[in-house]
C-alpha cells in the first residue's frame, strides 16, 4: 500500500509540473499547427496531393514537436537532485524511468490527439484515415516517449551537444513513421498491423527503462 502511495505522489508531482509549465506544451502545439499551415500553403490547393502525403507530413511534424520537449525529460530533476531523492525513497531508477515515460505519454503526447482531427481537415483526410491516424498515434506516441527517455538520459552524459539525442530519436523514429503511414494506407489486415505496432511499443517499453536507467546511473556517478 505504501508503495502505491509513492507512485501516486510521483504522478501528483508530475501533474503539478505539467500545469506549472503548460506554456511549454502550448508552444509545442503552436509550433505543430504553424508547421502544418506552412506545408499546406506550400503544397497549394491540390486536394489529391494533400490526401496522398498528408498523413506522412502530420506524423513527421508530430515527431519534431515531440523532440522539443526532450530537454526537460530528465535534465531539471537531474540538476536539482530530485532523481536521487526519488531513488532514495525506495523507487528504483528503472521504475522511475518507467513512470517518467508514462508521465510524458500522458501529459505531453496525448494532448496532441485533440489536434489531429483538426489538422486532418486541412489535408482533406477521409474519416477512416483520421481514425487510423488517431489509433496509430496513440500507440506510436508511447514509442516516441520511450525513445525520448533514452535520448534524454543520453544527453545527461553530453553537456556540449544536445542535438545528439534528437538525432537518435529521429533515426529510430523513421521505421515508426514508415510503419504508421503504411497502416493508414493498408486496405486489409489492419487489425494485424495495429497489433504488430502494439507489440513494438511493448518491446520499447521493456527496453527503455533499463537502458535509460543505466545512462542515468552513469551520469550521476560522473556528476
Amino acid at each position: 500500500m505504501f508503495f502505491i502511495i509513492k507512485i501516486f505522489v510521483f504522478f501528483r508531482r508530475e501533474s503539478k509540473l505539467f500545469f506549472t509549465n503548460i506554456t511549454d506544451l502550448f508552444s509545442n502545439i503552436v509550433f505543430f499547427f504553424l508547421s502544418i499551415f506552412i506545408f499546406v500553403f506550400a503544397l497549394g490547393t491540390d486536394e489529391q496531393l494533400l490526401k496522398t502525403i498528408g498523413v506522412g507530413i502530420i506524423w513527421s511534424l508530430l515527431l519534431l514537436s515531440s523532440i522539443l520537449s526532450l530537454r526537460k525529460f530528465y535534465e531539471e530533476d537531474f540538476n536539482n537532485g530530485i532523481l536521487v531523492i526519488i531513488h532514495m525513497s525506495g523507487i528504483s531508477y528503472e521504475l522511475l524511468v518507467f513512470l517518467k515515460i508514462i508521465s510524458h505519454f500522458l501529459f505531453v503526447q496525448l494532448p496532441f490527439l485533440i489536434s489531429l482531427p483538426i489538422v486532418s481537415i486541412f489535408f482533406n483526410l477521409p474519416t477512416n484515415e483520421v481514425y487510423n491516424l488517431i489509433i496509430t498515434f496513440f500507440i506510436g506516441s508511447l514509442i516516441l516517449s520511450c525513445l525520448g527517455s533514452i535520448s534524454a538520459s543520453m544527453n545527461l552524459l553530453n553537456k556540449t551537444n544536445f542535438s545528439l539525442g534528437g538525432i537518435v530519436v529521429l533515426l529510430f523514429s523513421i521505421p515508426l513513421i514508415i510503419f504508421s503511414v503504411g497502416i493508414n494506407n493498408a486496405e486489409s489486415e489492419l487489425i494485424y498491423l495495429i497489433n504488430l505496432l502494439i507489440g513494438i511499443a511493448l518491446i520499447f517499453l521493456g527496453i527503455a527503462p533499463w537502458s535509460s536507467a543505466a545512462f542515468i546511473k552513469l551520469a550521476i556517478s560522473n556528476k
